[in-house]
This record gives C-alpha cells, sequence and structure tokens, in this order.
C-alpha cells in the first residue's frame, strides 16, 4: 500500500504540471505560417507581461532561386516603437528579450525586391513564460533531478497562474474605477443639466407670458 502511495505522490507533481500545461500552452505558445508576397509588409501583435522572457525561432523559405534580389527583414517593436529585436536579410534565426512592463509587442516580416517572385513562406515559433525557459540548461547548471526539475517547472506554472489572476483582478480593478469615474460624471452632468432647465423654466414662462400681453 506505502508502494502504491509513493507511487502516487511522485507522480502527482508531474501530472499537475501536464494540467496546468494544458491550461496554458495556448497563451504561452505562438507558432504560425505564412506566406509573404514581394514588397509586402506582414505583422503579427502580441500582449505580455511585465519582466516575462519572450523567445522565438524563425524560418523563412525564399522560393526565389536568388532572383529579383529578394530581402526579407525582420523587426521587433513595443508600444512606443522602441526596438526590441531587428535583422537585415532574415533568413533563419532566433531571438530573445525581456518585458520591462506590461505591453503590446508587434513582429514585422517585410519582403523587398523586383520581378514576379513567388511568395516566401515565413513559420514563427514564439514561446514567452515558463515555455520560454530552457530547463534543460537549468538542471546541468544546478545539477537537478529529473523530479527536482519537473517541481521547478511546476512552481514557476503555479506563479505563472498566480500572476495571471494578479493582472485580472488588477485590470477588474481599474475597469471598475473606470465604471465608478463614469457613472459619476454621468450623475454630476445630470443634476446641472436639472438645475439648467429648472433655472430656464422661469425665463421661458415670463416670456411666454410677454408674448400674450397685447402691445399698444
Amino acid at each position: 500500500m506505502s508502494g502504491l502511495s509513493g507511487l502516487h505522490a511522485q507522480r502527482g507533481p508531474c501530472q499537475l504540471a501536464l494540467l496546468l500545461s494544458l491550461l496554458l500552452g495556448p497563451s504561452l505558445v505562438l507558432a504560425t505560417s505564412f506566406h509573404l508576397p514581394i514588397n509586402s509588409c506582414k505583422c503579427l501583435r502580441e500582449e505580455i507581461h511585465k519582466d516575462l522572457l519572450v523567445t522565438g525561432a524563425y524560418e523563412i523559405t525564399d522560393q526565389s532561386g536568388g532572383a529579383g534580389g529578394l530581402r526579407t527583414h525582420l523587426k521587433i517593436t513595443d508600444s512606443a516603437s522602441h526596438i526590441l529585436y531587428s535583422k537585415e536579410d532574415a533568413t533563419k534565426g532566433k531571438f530573445a528579450f525581456t518585458a520591462e512592463d506590461y505591453d503590446m509587442f508587434e513582429v514585422c516580416f517585410e519582403s523587398k525586391g523586383t520581378g514576379r517572385i513567388p511568395d516566401q513562406l515565413v513559420i514563427l515559433d514564439m514561446k514567452h513564460g515558463v515555455e520560454a525557459k530552457n530547463y534543460e540548461e537549468i538542471a546541468k547548471v544546478e545539477k537537478l533531478k529529473a523530479l527536482e526539475v519537473e517541481l521547478r517547472r511546476l512552481e514557476d506554472l503555479s506563479e505563472s497562474v498566480v500572476n495571471d489572476f494578479a493582472y485580472m483582478k488588477k485590470r477588474e480593478e481599474e475597469m471598475r474605477d473606470t465604471t465608478e469615474s463614469a457613472n459619476t460624471r454621468v450623475l454630476y452632468f445630470s443634476i446641472f443639466s436639472v438645475f439648467c432647465l429648472l433655472g430656464l423654466a422661469p425665463w421661458q414662462a415670463f416670456y411666454f407670458v410677454a408674448s400674450l400681453r397685447p402691445r399698444s
């Protein structure tokens, strides 16, 4: 009986880590591919949290055979147009950066060339948060066992969930404050409108009575 309990105790963290991975997977990994026509620009946008590590790998398949001087430029910027990563004549590579604050970043691929050239195939695989960490390298540096690595990963996943909930709570509070502020302004405007109507009513009555008096 103790043997079964020990087995479940060892598998528990792994199963929970897998469950959290399934729940958080779509928000932590962004893999996509698209065709990029000549002399065009396509951008992808993604929201990231503060102090979040973002890694990515890209590959651009050139089907022109070197014709037309086709070149593709890659540039990653934040909402303030600060350049986080830039690569001229990009073909294949990796990038990584850490967000200093909650922000929206933009990944843009721009194709330049001449003539009639087939569209390029762009493959982009981005990861952020827990999925961006290299746990194999962490295990080698800190000399961690397999279970310890899973526990570290589980701890990071749990922290990510807590941070997401904290961020959602903060946004909910901000939205509630904005709504309350808007309601207060509407209330004050309504009171002001009522006083304006009450102030204009006697003047309208006086004007109406004056218009009914016979003129000499």
